[in-house]
Formats: C-alpha cells, sequence, structure tokens
C-alpha cells in the first residue's frame, strides 16, 4: 500500500465507501474505518500502520 487510492481501495473490498465532500472529514472517517479493521484483524499490524501513515500524510498536505 503505497497511495491514498490503495487506501481507498482496502476499505472499499470491506465494503467501506467513504465520500462526505469534506476532505478532512473524509480522511478522520478512513482513519476511524481502519482501526476498526484493524481491531476485528482483519488486517495486520503493517497494513493498518501504512495505512495511518498516509493518511495522516493527506491530512498534513491539506491543511
Amino acid at each position: 500500500m503505497k497511495t491514498m487510492y490503495d487506501v481507498r481501495q482496502l476499505l472499499k473490498n470491506h465494503g467501506t465507501i467513504v465520500y462526505t465532500r469534506d476532505r478532512s472529514l473524509d480522511l478522520s472517517l478512513m482513519e476511524e474505518e481502519l482501526r476498526e479493521l484493524y481491531n476485528w484483524k482483519i488486517i495486520d499490524a503493517e497494513m493498518f500502520q501504512l495505512g495511518l501513515l498516509i493518511l495522516r500524510n493527506e491530512n498534513k498536505s491539506i491543511n
């Protein structure tokens, strides 16, 4: 996983599509969903960490 597209595809593959027209809110919701996937042990720690890193870097770029 390297890009926002990859994070969106991961969430989409697990039944989650996030789009609210508010980029900052989208990123927060995506992080929350990523945490849920990790807590339910659907994704491993490495994928979770990569996803968080990508989301947080994206959030920095919009602020």
